[in-house]
Formats: structure tokens, C-alpha cells, sequence
């Protein structure tokens, strides 16, 4: 019986010898076809990192990505044949090696286009209508929970995080960066389009709370303890016009709006 952990392992391997149960048709020669198949396999796997993370390559370049690349794929093969999944770890990955130490922004950057793409392939839902929401009693706003929409990622990073992407990403112009301070952003899917907005202090806190499942008095309270001057209204109503609010339950009720 074959062993395919052993095919895996090797396929993963440039100096790796070809598995001994292979065989070739025609007495052709096994290591020289193992070879180009791994080629193709290696090539093909460089070609759909640079595809899921073409900020990060814009930022490094393309040769020094396609190297990195194939380090990544040997220390982490795909674990799903589905490749527009590939590289969730590749964050991390970047966060260990020692080739891009001088760039600790660029896992962050990283980690804002797998959120990006984990947006994109996300399932829909349709928008709250804000006019339901504003109708509710004001006492009744505290215990309220929402539900935000599937595509809704958070990104928080201690580096210039969203600046640093759009510059490369085209979004706006290349320069220097005058106050290198962390950056939250909230990443999601519009009108079949993902965006990436810049959150404002306190921001990030309260979307974390909301993803958490907190209701707002909650989520309010750990946003103003994190940045004293948040404003609550100003956040819904972004959220709002996110469509990123896509149904609510009050506290003493069993049911859902939307």
C-alpha cells in the first residue's frame, strides 16, 4: 500500500528522495518525474501565496516572496485542498522568521489580507434596516445584542497596520509615515466588495465586545476603558452604514430582530 505521508514529505522536500514504491511507465526515469511533479506542486502552491497575499509580496518583492514562500510551504503544507484558504498561519509564520525581523509590521499586514479574504468568501446576510433599530425605547438600548455580519473581521495591530496597506495597495500614495502608532480596522464585505475601515479609539474594543456576543452597555464600558473620549453613537451609526449590523435581540426577549 502506498505511503502517502512519506509522498507528502517528499513533495515538501527539493533534496528529498522520491518515495521507492513509485513507479513509472516505459522504464522512464521515477526521480526525474517526481521531480518536475514536485516542481509543479511547489511552484503552484508559491503561485497561490502570492495571489492571497499580494500587499505582503508588494512590500518585500517578488523574488524575496517566492523564497519566502517556499519556506512557508515546506513548514506548512496545505491542510484543505480548498487553495483560496491557504495560508490563515502565514501570519504567524512571518512573526518567526528571522528574515524579515526588521519588519515586525508585515505579520500584521498579513494578517489584515487573510481577513480580507476570509471576508470575501464569507456566507451573506441581509442589513438591519436602521429605522427598526431607532424605534426601540431608549431603556431598552443597554441589554440590546447584535449580530454583525459574517464577512466582519478585526484586526488590531500595534503598527500604522491599515496605513501601511493601502499605501501598497495602491489605495493611496507611497511616503513616509510621520506617527508610527498602532492602527485597529474593521474588515468586511459591501455590496460584493471587501473594504478595510480605519477604527476610531475605542473602536476596536467595542467590536471585539460585539463579536464576543456582549450587549451594548457591555461593549460600550470596555470601549471607554479603553479610549476615554469613544463615541458610541458615532460607532452604530458606522456600523449602520457598513450594513455590518444585520439583526439584534433585547435582553428580556427570546427573539431576534432584523
Amino acid at each position: 500500500m502506498p505511503d502517502t505521508a512519506a509522498f507528502a514529505k517528499a513533495l515538501r522536500d527539493p533534496h528529498a528522495l522520491a518515495p521507492s514504491d513509485l513507479r513509472a511507465r516505459d522504464g522512464a526515469d521515477v526521480a526525474a518525474r517526481f521531480a518536475v511533479y514536485r516542481n509543479n506542486v511547489v511552484v503552484g502552491l508559491v503561485e497561490a501565496t502570492r495571489q492571497n497575499f499580494p500587499v505582503t509580496e508588494a512590500i518585500v518583492g517578488e523574488d524575496f516572496f517566492a523564497a519566502m514562500a517556499r519556506v512557508y510551504i515546506a513548514a506548512a503544507p496545505p491542510a484543505s485542498p480548498v487553495i483560496s484558504t491557504y495560508g490563515d498561519d502565514f501570519a504567524t509564520f512571518l512573526q518567526g522568521f528571522e528574515h524579515v525581523a526588521d519588519m515586525p509590521y508585515l505579520a500584521d499586514v498579513a494578517r489584515l489580507e487573510s481577513a480580507r479574504r476570509r471576508a470575501y468568501h464569507a456566507a451573506d446576510a441581509q442589513p438591519c434596516d436602521p429605522a427598526v433599530f431607532a424605534a426601540l425605547p431608549p431603556h431598552c438600548l443597554g441589554g440590546l445584542r447584535v449580530a454583525l455580519h459574517p464577512s466582519c473581521r478585526l484586526v488590531r495591530s500595534a503598527h500604522p497596520v491599515v496605513t501601511i496597506w493601502r499605501m501598497n495597495a495602491g489605495e493611496m500614495e507611497l511616503g513616509s509615515i510621520e506617527s508610527w502608532t498602532g492602527e485597529d480596522a474593521l474588515v468586511h464585505r459591501l455590496d460584493d466588495e471587501v473594504r478595510v475601515a480605519l477604527l476610531p479609539p475605542g473602536g476596536a474594543a467595542f467590536l471585539q465586545a460585539l463579536l464576543a456576543g456582549d450587549n451594548l452597555q457591555d461593549a460600550a464600558a470596555q470601549a471607554f476603558s479603553d479610549a476615554s473620549d469613544f463615541d458610541l453613537s458615532a460607532s452604530l451609526a458606522s456600523l449602520f452604514q457598513a450594513q455590518a449590523i444585520t439583526g439584534f435581540t433585547l435582553q428580556d426577549e427570546d427573539h431576534a430582530h432584523d
